[in-house]
């Protein structure tokens, strides 16, 4: 799904609801084995993740023809690794002295929780679930309804407005979970690259790039868009994603610092004092296995470049990126969950840094450097994707008391297994369908959207195309967040504007963060509602039907999504659940029905009457 439509689908609260579903079979079970199946098999979306958005640039660059078994093994299997170690310092940091909201590791917990003590919560988990899981048939098997609504036209001589909502009950869910603060952030960004930037570059700007303007004739108002915020515009989010990794960073380098020293601590001085629930990987023993994963990854750049020098070179940016961005992953999603964590643009982070460095060594008409930066950008993705897959798990696991040393663990296995599968998959995919270009005549090939912007980096930094203007803008709106969030810590607002949230809103598709606004403004309306009848209760707890509603959506999408995916991979059809014709007036229809969804999950986060 993820070379397919540039997506994929949370694993860890499927997981959850298969392992409740089946551990019973073997004999009683409990909340904290279903939990260290969820944690293991989450880590199938992060290193399918880490795998698709920078491998197949290698087969568009042309360097491999098919995914090698043990390269692809290797480079995704050691990345994943790596990232499983760097967040173990992260876990303290961001889950317990940061206090993140990590909203899938929440509801995972929740489902978990409901598992454990079946009730109310579970008939509005389970309604949920039916109900996202419908909504999602239609819409993405079946076809009778659109899968987003848009808008589109031309205004004045070349202005362009576009607007788009994608009707997907996860997103709401997701929404609902971070919260109005963050939602409004992810939108504001939206806006301004769709609103903003999108039109003001097809007014004045379309000229500087003839290759572009080229494209642009013929196309109506949202290709026009697409094809203007996919070349130029996104880059911005790059710029402003740069600015504020660089800011998470220096904001968080005394909690950083602070955990790697008081796990080296626990690691010398035991931990028989410290709780279970409290225990990490011991620190002596995760930095012994960073550096013996870095031995074969250099030996791999070696063979790759043929210099002894680049290779060093490439390793070093590997674990200075890896763990800085496995950092900021972490972060971004306590912020706004896993499945909208920003990672493929983390990774062209990754790849123009090490571009920089490696331009200096190489050249910057190098052949080889455009590969070699692309081999830094997958391990460093990897690495990401797990750390911030990694700490939605330990969220899940502190709610329901389990052990981190243990869900530590479990995450390596399941980055192991998960990796040993990659490259077979990849490969069937390759040869029925081909990436970038079809493999057989009258095939469509799988787009890859992820990879063919690494491609472009690589490319555009060694052949001297890339939008450093657009990347510099970005830098300049960046700080500019930065200091409004300054501005508003300084007056003790509620509110306040993590950078990084607004990069997210900037670097995705209208129509993603418009339906998180959506659910975010549902639970402002939840918490107001709660506010006013208890002044002075706790209001996450009495709206805690509503989170549950928002996790069975979350679920029941992400399940028929898997069934979906698993349908097309067997077919080898993408139509293959297609009706013949939409539903007339479907777009109307499918308005109506996630405006009863948003009702409903209000309906179920202000009960009437006692559970």
């Amino acid at each position: 799904m993820g070379l397919f439509a540039g997506i994929t689908v949370a694993t860890a609260i499927p997981a959850a609801v298969i392992s409740m579903a089946v551990l019973p079979l073997f004999g009683r079970s409990n909340i904290l084995e279903n939990n260290i199946v969820a944690t293991g098999a989450s880590a199938g979306t992060s290193i399918s993740a880490g795998a698709i958005f920078t491998l197949p640039a290698l087969i568009l660059l042309h360097h491999w023809t098919s995914f090698d078994y043990w390269w692809t093994l290797a480079i995704v299997g050691l990345g994943g690794l790596l990232g499983v170690l760097f967040s173990v310092p992260l876990r303290r940091t961001l889950i317990i002295e940061q206090k993140l909201r990590f909203p899938e590791g929440i509801a995972a917990a929740e489902v978990l929780k409901v598992g454990a003590n079946p009730g109310i919560g579970a008939k509005y988990l389970a309604l949920a679930g039916i109900v996202g899981g419908l909504f999602k048939l239609i819409t993405s098997g079946l076809r009778a309804l659109p899968e987003a609504f848009t808008v589109k036209g031309f205004f004045g001589e070349r202005g362009i407005a576009f607007f788009g909502y994608s009707f997907s009950p996860a997103l709401l869910g997701v929404g609902y979970i971070v919260g109005l603060n963050v939602a409004i952030l992810i939108a504001a960004g939206g806006l301004f690259s769709w609103w903003l930037a999108i039109p003001l570059y097809n007014s004045f700007f379309f000229e500087h790039d003839p290759v572009l303007m080229h494209k642009l004739i013929g196309l109506d108002a949202e290709d026009a868009a697409f094809a203007i915020w996919r070349a130029q515009v996104r880059y911005i989010g790059v710029g402003c994603m740069l600015t504020g990794a660089l800011w998470a960073l220096w904001s968080l380098r005394k909690s950083l610092w602070s955990a790697v020293r008081s796990g080296l601590k626990v690691g010398v001085h035991g931990a028989a004092e410290i709780p279970h629930t409290e225990r990490d990987l011991p620190m002596s023993a995760v930095l012994v296995c960073i550096a013996l994963f870095v031995v074969p990854l250099f030996v791999l750049y070696y063979l790759v470049v043929g210099s002894l020098g680049v290779a060093l070179a490439m390793a070093v940016i590997m674990i200075i990126a890896g763990f800085l961005f496995s950092s900021v992953s972490g972060y971004m999603a306590g912020l706004v969950g896993s499945s909208n964590n920003p990672v493929s643009g983390i990774t062209i982070c990754t790849i123009l840094f090490a571009s920089l460095v490696l331009m200096l060594m190489v050249g910057g008409k190098s052949a080889i450097g455009a590969v070699a930066v692309v081999f830094i950008g997958a391990v460093v993705c990897n690495a990401a994707a797990v750390a911030g897959d990694n700490l939605q798990d330990l969220k899940a696991g502190q709610i329901v008391g389990a052990t981190p040393w243990r869900q530590q663990v479990m995450l390596c296995v399941g980055v192991v297994v998960s990796a040993s599968v990659m490259a077979p998959v990849m490969n069937v995919l390759l040869f029925a369908y081909g990436i970038g270009e079809p493999s057989h005549p009258g095939v469509k090939a799988l787009p890859a959207p992820q990879a063919n912007l690494v491609r472009s980096v690589a490319e555009g930094m060694f052949g001297g195309t890339l939008p450093v203007g657009m990347i510099a803008i970005g830098a300049v709106l960046g700080a500019l967040i930065i200091v409004f969030d300054l501005y508003l810590k300084r007056r003790g607002s509620r509110w306040s504007a993590p950078v990084l949230a607004v990069a997210v809103g900037v670097y995705l598709p209208l129509d993603v963060s418009t339906p998180i606004l959506a659910g975010g403004l549902v639970a402002e309306l939840v918490a107001r509602w709660h506010s006013k009848r208890s002044p002075n209760g706790d209001v996450e707890k009495l709206a805690q039907n509503g989170m549950l509603f928002a996790a069975g959506l979350i679920t029941g999408e992400a399940l028929v999504g898997i069934f979906i995916a698993l349908c097309i991979w067997i077919s080898k059809n993408p139509d293959v659940l297609a009706m013949a014709s939409e539903i007339p007036g479907g777009k109307w229809w499918a308005a109506m029905l996630l405006l009863g969804i948003c009702y409903w999950i209000f309906r179920a986060g202000t009960p009437r009457r006692a559970a």
